[in-house]
């Protein structure tokens, strides 16, 4: 039986344990299963927020020369995870866009693992993270590149923005290669707003919380840059947008 988790395990180090114990170690078990067949493109665009925690587990099975996106906005008032594991087989391709925003005292957290299992794979993931209040902004980032997976090309990209003094965001990038024929690359920052920018977009006669809302905009714009479908990308960041309305 899956026994819960503890801050010892590295998946879990910035959890919020008392939110994973009222889960229990049924959510723990429950996984979505997708399989991606040999040339074909799985796109999901999903949007976790309630006032409530929430736990979503997804495994994805990428064959040859299949392609796996996934774009997903963190956003409930309570404790919010959206773990994925993903493996890649010959030539396939998985591709992230993760944003993670809000106040409160919350933990919104985005976990994957990548597995290159096989030869010439792919894989992009571009999360970013704005918080205030007291909240937390966690990106934990697992890459795996297999003795066969030789021409492997993976990439991960972090930013954190802290809007306020007592908000946190952590990234935890891991890369385990066992091919030496690979490309393998990932970057991490955390800062606050560039104040130098604001002031610009208000000499220009900006009012405040429009200028932040339009930079914030251009900030988390890069974790949809990929997603084809301007409608959903429309959508994903508007969704995270409407939180700054909750600021004081």
């Amino acid at each position: 039986m899956t026994q819960l988790p503890t801050t010892k395990d590295e998946a879990w180090r910035y959890a919020d344990m008392d939110a994973v114990k009222a889960l229990g170690v049924d959510a723990l078990e429950r996984w979505e299963e997708v399989s991606v067949a040999a040339g074909e493109t799985w796109r999901h665009c999903m949007i976790v927020g309630s006032d409530a925690p929430e736990l979503h587990r997804i495994r994805l099975d990428v064959a040859e020369g299949g392609r796996a996106e996934l774009f997903v906005v963190v956003a409930g008032n309570d404790y919010c995870r959206v773990e994925v594991e993903a493996t890649l087989g010959t030539g396939a391709h998985f591709e992230l866009g993760g944003v993670t925003i809000g106040g409160g005292e919350a933990v919104r957290e985005i976990v994957t693992r990548t597995d290159h299992a096989k030869p010439d794979g792919t894989s992009n993931q571009v999360v970013r993270s704005v918080h205030w209040g007291q909240a937390t902004g966690n990106f934990l980032g697992a890459i795996h590149v297999h003795r066969d997976a030789q021409r492997t090309d993976a990439a991960q990209d972090f930013k954190g923005l802290v809007l306020e003094k007592g908000a946190t965001a952590n990234a935890k990038p891991e890369l385990e290669i066992f091919a030496d024929d690979v490309k393998c690359a990932h970057g991490a920052a955390i800062g606050q707003m560039d104040e130098m920018a604001r002031y610009y977009m208000a000499s220009r006669g900006l009012a405040p919380d429009v200028a932040q809302r339009l930079l914030i905009r251009a900030f988390i714009a890069d974790s949809f840059a990929a997603l084809a479908d301007e409608s959903e990308t429309e959508r994903l960041l508007e969704t995270a947008l409407d939180r700054l309305g909750e600021r004081v």
